[in-house]
């Protein structure tokens, strides 16, 4: 390397001529330009060496035999789907009869206490329960007995599909598709219901006629009654 001034050879790391005193100019600094770091490579430094590729990649099969790809060609064999059946008049009538027996027994505890609160409200006037004063209360107990029916069916049709009957009996009512029933459709089947069992039980006779066991209320509501 030499001089810029008097061409006098000069080192690297001298700062001037040492001819003619010029400040050489790789070792002027300029203004904003970064400052140059030494750095020298020793043997004492590690070499980064690259990682071997892993043998297991991503996107390989389990090797476990259960999770082993079906060879080409061969379908995976699917589990067979239970076959529906439907419930049947003598089962469901059967489980009506057990339901109509709750609800029974439900009515009567209603109107043994309803009696006894009814006959203290007119003891309490110096009176006592006859056929003349009994009106109001066996309009409550009509209506008492109508609301309790319904809401046993509603309630419990609209939760899982079953009664107490339906329950003991292995059957659910469901809706299409083998759905959960909605309230709105148990109400609709309760209401059905009453119309099935008028014209002299026509609408429950259906039944045993109808290819899918169904009855004018579950033609209503939209309901199948299916064995489990």
């Amino acid at each position: 390397m030499k001089c810029q001034n008097c061409d006098e050879p000069v080192l690297f790391a001298d700062e001037r001529c040492g001819r003619c005193g010029a400040k050489l100019l790789h070792r002027r600094v300029f203004p904003g330009a970064p400052k140059a770091e030494d750095f020298t490579l020793t043997a004492d430094d590690p070499q980064f060496e690259r990682e071997a590729p892993s043998q297991t990649d991503d996107w390989a099969f389990d090797s476990r035999p259960e999770f082993a790809p079906m060879p080409p060609g061969i379908v995976a064999p699917r589990e067979p789907i239970p076959a529906l059946r439907w419930g049947g008049f003598l089962r469901r009538v059967a489980a009506f009869l057990v339901d109509a027996v709750i609800v029974l027994l439900l009515s009567m505890v209603m109107g043994i206490m309803s009696f006894i609160g009814y006959k203290v409200g007119l003891a309490a006037h110096n009176r006592i329960v006859s056929v003349g004063n009994a009106g109001p209360l066996v309009l409550f107990l009509t209506f008492g007995w109508m609301f309790l029916a319904t809401a046993y069916f509603v309630v419990f049709h609209g939760m899982d599909g079953k009664t107490i009957g339906k329950r003991l009996l292995g059957l659910r009512v469901v809706g299409a598709e083998q759905t959960p029933v909605t309230y709105r459709q148990a109400f609709l089947r309760c209401l059905g219901l009453v119309v099935a069992i008028a014209p002299m039980a026509a609408g429950v006779l259906w039944i045993l006629v109808n290819r899918e066991k169904r009855g004018w209320h579950d033609l209503i509501a939209g309901t199948w009654v299916v064995r489990e």
